[in-house]
């Protein structure tokens, strides 16, 4: 290829680049759309999505009128998840609560409590679970199991020697669900970002009856499929960048790893959702098959990542799927530089399977939009 021709290409890209450019960020309410959303879903998720549980009310039935009993009571009000205690008096009343959704747990505290602490140094009490809220539930039971082994009576003050385990939380010391939430939702929102941009480039020129134009330029496959990558690509990164900021300023989570490397993650990991999106949108006819393609295709990915469930739970045919998801390594990637400082080698074993996905479905849209094109 000689010079000339080269630099009528580079004029071809940066024409159609600029194009693409107008068509997504030319309108504000297109800018709007763009930014503001994702930016705003990182806010509401990162409070909306935990799995921690606060603020819940339970229900206690104390036919104890001893010391032992009562601090139990005095236990449970001091416990930080819990919002309110309500006392009852009777089973049927206690059971009501239950059964009405008022309280996700029922605790009934048997007559001779204080008297088998005075005997045994160990007594027992009823815990009822709501199990409509099953997760939640045994969350809620985990925490009253950690409120009963801190209890120390006074009518023994001085408990039995035992077998103590200290445990000792790495990278995030004090379990703040944010750190482990806003990194994951960034890439979500980066790829959902990136998916649904490509996803409806080429759909809307068909949409709009200026594919035809593309039919009769003197662009090749493989320009047209740059101009619509390019665009996408760039914004998505800002974007994602914009949300990285967001953590380590608005949220305070530490970044302990390496930039230069979640930049290199970054791009791939963009450019994998480029791919996929431009095969979308090849194959839909209309910008409403485009948005309905990037869900059926979205939600799923994000489902098998490891997000939020643990990979390792799905059946081996899933767990094999994940490891050709792109959102999976990348999780990988931005989760280990905010928190553990993942080195070089860890971090390189992720970044090749997301060059091999984005040189998969790349050439695949490629072919997509030949045939369209033909």
């Amino acid at each position: 290829m000689s010079y000339q021709n080269f630099r009528i290409i580079l004029i071809r890209l940066h024409a159609q680049f600029v194009k693409e450019l107008l068509c997504i960020l030319r309108d504000p309410r297109n800018r709007v759309v763009v930014f503001v959303p994702p930016l705003l879903q990182l806010l509401i998720f990162a409070y909306a999505a935990t799995l921690e549980v606060r603020n819940v009310d339970i229900a206690v039935y104390n036919q104890d009128t001893g010391r032992e009993a009562q601090e139990v009571v005095w236990h449970l009000e001091a416990a930080r998840f819990i919002a309110h205690v309500h006392h009852v008096h009777s089973n049927t009343a206690l059971r009501e609560q239950l059964t009405q959704g008022k309280v996700i747990a029922a605790i009934t505290i048997p007559a001779d409590f204080s008297r088998t602490i005075a005997i045994n140094g160990s007594g027992h009490v009823q815990v009822l679970v709501d199990g409509r809220r099953s997760n939640s539930g045994q969350i809620v039971t985990g925490y009253l199991s950690t409120i009963a082994k801190d209890i120390r009576f006074t009518a023994n003050p001085v408990p039995a020697p035992e077998t103590s385990v200290v445990v000792r939380h790495w990278f995030n010391p004090n379990l703040v669900y944010l750190w482990f939430m806003v990194p994951g939702l960034t890439g979500t929102l980066a790829f959902f970002s990136a998916l649904m941009i490509t996803a409806l480039s080429i759909a809307r020129e068909r949409e709009l009856g200026t594919f035809d134009q593309l039919l009769v330029s003197p662009a090749s496959t493989l320009e047209i499929i740059l101009s619509k990558s390019l665009p996408a690509l760039v914004i998505s990164t800002l974007l994602a960048f914009l949300m990285i900021s967001m953590a380590v300023w608005f949220f305070h989570i530490p970044f302990t790893g390496s930039f230069g490397l979640l930049l290199v993650g970054l791009i791939l990991f963009i450019l994998s959702a480029v791919g996929i999106g431009l095969v979308i949108s090849a194959i839909s006819m209309t910008q409403q098959q485009a948005i309905l393609g990037g869900f059926v295709i979205g939600v799923p990915t994000v489902l098998i990542s490891g997000f939020a469930t643990p990979i390792e739970n799905m059946p081996v045919l899933l767990q094999w799927l994940s490891q050709a998801i792109p959102l999976t390594h990348f999780l990988i990637i931005i989760e280990g530089c905010f928190l553990k400082a993942l080195p070089p080698w860890d971090i390189l074993a992720n970044l090749w399977p997301l060059a091999a996905i984005s040189l998969t479905t790349l050439p695949m849209a490629i072919i997509f939009t030949r045939n369209r094109l033909q």
